[in-house]
């Protein structure tokens, strides 16, 4: 059974509706075709137009060209590349969500604590954790994740600069995020504490809610997932049809039993329950709110996850944004980010310390 996967060979032309107006412009088939081999692979081309709903600028930014090449990047490129892109993100932020950014340490892990310009004085004594995104390997969220959630909700936010794989494997992450959230406890109690992460930082937040069961400690009043997966024993179905980028960029063809991210994973067992919250206990979890989009890569692990919640009776709204790829939100200048946004800062602000 394991053989009858989908890989998906997607060909598109994804501003076909645009091209209409230019004749010979076109340069991608212009014809869907799907072909089901012995195997039960599925070998298909799409002709895919951008979603008339979205707004110009998701429009510009889902329809622009990404070339389709195999990148060559080195792990030390690719963090320097990141935290130049996050500081300029970060600025845009700024500039929508006024905050205060500080660096700190706590419990001997390095923090960037994350103020309003202002907060209530019904506030002071609530907190929002922050696992940030980035492949597990850098990070691309610590600044763009934390800026609008602590404007929005006028809370301090506290982002773990956990240690980053592959130098420092699972569980190496989970246990920064323990420590400081240990350290937090001494402050706030847990229904007062909101814990959230985005890609894999999504991924740590229910990992890290697993291993805090296992410790005994009391759980956050709400959890934010948005966009990860609880299954690094296999790919998705949607990693077969997606990059970071939506339908543009470069797609690898994965193994039907293919490990997700084994920089991260190392010698753990993929179906450990802490690596994979599939296979966890989480009856009793707090309401938790899980973000995705149609074009996301990860779009089918966060609905796996968000259906083994709610199956086990775990207050689990889910929203999906049309035709959108993974993280769209860290771009603030799309209105369906700064929407997106809302949304999360609404859910926790309306779960923690109530």
């Amino acid at each position: 059974m394991n053989l009858l996967r989908y890989i998906f060979v997607l060909l598109v032309a994804a501003s076909a509706v645009a091209f209409a107006q230019q004749p010979g412009a076109r340069t991608g088939p212009e014809t869907d075709t799907s072909v089901i081999d012995a195997h039960g692979t599925a070998h298909v081309t799409r002709v895919i137009p951008l979603p008339p709903d979205l707004s110009p600028e998701a429009q510009k930014r889902v329809g622009r060209q990404i070339s389709d090449a195999t990148p060559h990047i080195t792990l030390a490129e690719r963090r320097r590349n990141t935290d130049a892109w996050q500081a300029r993100a970060a600025a845009a932020m700024k500039a929508v969500y006024p905050a205060n950014v500080a660096e700190s340490n706590i419990a001997g892990v390095p923090v960037r604590i994350v103020t309003p310009r202002e907060i209530p004085t019904a506030n002071r004594k609530r907190v929002m954790l922050n696992i940030h995104g980035g492949g597990f390997n850098s990070d691309s969220g610590s600044l763009v994740e934390t800026i609008p959630i602590a404007n929005l909700t006028q809370t301090k936010v506290v982002a773990v600069l956990y240690r980053l794989a592959p130098e420092h494997p699972f569980p190496a992450a989970v246990d920064d995020v323990i420590a400081v959230y240990k350290e937090l406890l001494k402050t706030y109690p847990a229904k007062n504490i909101g814990m959230y992460g985005t890609s894999a930082g999504a991924m740590l937040t229910a990992e890290v809610a697993v291993r805090m069961r296992q410790l005994g400690l009391p759980l956050p009043a709400a959890l934010g997932v948005f966009s990860g997966t609880g299954d690094f024993s296999r790919p998705g179905d949607s990693e077969e049809m997606y990059t970071l980028q939506g339908l543009g960029g470069h797609l690898v063809p994965l193994a039907p039993n293919a490990i997700h991210d084994p920089g991260y994973v190392g010698k753990a067992s993929p179906r450990d329950p802490v690596l994979s919250p599939l296979f966890a206990n989480v009856h009793g979890f707090p309401p938790t709110l899980f973000i995705s989009a149609t074009r996301d890569a990860l779009l089918s692990g966060t609905t796996i996850l968000q259906r083994h919640l709610y199956e086990s009776g775990v207050e689990s709204p889910m929203v999906i944004f049309e035709g959108l790829p993974h993280a769209f939100w860290y771009d603030v200048s799309l209105p369906e980010s700064r929407e997106a946004l809302g949304v999360m800062a609404k859910f926790l602000d309306s779960h923690v310390g109530k």
